[in-house]
């Protein structure tokens, strides 16, 4: 009696592999900065070959930002095909966005997400084939998901129908955005309720016959 000795399961180690490459990007990038994060460096911590981690992508900001996918998928992971989560939304839009906003507060305050995040800002400046990929893969749907949540409130009145809504996102993230990116002060959950606040406070429609400005 012959047995039949199964065939390795390549996708999964594919799969092992790749995490393993990711995992070693973020860790890196964490322990010696973006600035002296290589390929090689990556290649040895995850115990896999150079040129593995240049068939799957062309540069060590490509590899990053796939690290910071899986991360912020929380689960280990990475895929494309994965479907960010719709903002809240219970009818009150200040405290649906004061929730999201501190969310976000907690995740840029976090070094292991913060600190790649910041270099790989910097990095789409120097090469277009990534800021490309980073808005199509994760601002613009981002981007979409915010657009979405604004468009309900506009529907339900909680926002001036002539609201630009491009606009208005730059407003409440972009803020928040601005002073992680350029370090100009705390980053707290205090200060994402004053930006929804104030942003809101400008947002909303107006009774009939008040002034506009």
């Amino acid at each position: 009696m012959t047995t039949q000795r199964r065939a390795p399961d390549a996708a999964r180690r594919s799969q092992a592999t790749r995490r393993a490459i990711l995992t070693a990007a973020l860790d890196l990038a964490g322990e010696v900065g973006y600035a002296r994060l290589s390929i090689e460096g990556i290649a040895a911590r995850a115990g896999a070959g150079k040129q593995t981690i240049y068939r799957w992508w062309p540069s060590k900001g490509a590899v990053l930002f796939d690290a910071l996918l899986m991360l912020s998928q929380g689960d280990g992971t990475e895929g494309d095909d994965e479907q960010a989560a719709e903002l809240p939304d219970t009818g009150d839009l200040e405290a649906d966005l004061k929730t999201v906003l501190r969310a976000t507060v907690t995740e840029l305050n976090d070094p292991r997400y913060s600190e790649p995040m910041r270099a790989l800002a910097v990095e789409t400046l120097l090469d277009p084939a990534l800021a490309a990929d980073f808005a199509e893969r994760l601002d613009e749907p981002v981007k979409e998901l915010k657009k979405r949540r604004l468009r309900s409130a506009q529907r339900a009145g909680q926002l001036s129908p002539d609201v630009d809504l491009d606009v208005a996102i730059d407003l409440i993230w972009g803020t928040l955005r601005g002073r992680w990116l350029h370090r100009e002060g705390p980053l707290t959950a205090a200060f994402a309720d004053t930006v929804v606040e104030t942003a809101l406070n400008g947002l909303r429609p107006r009774p009939p016959g008040s002034p506009t400005a």
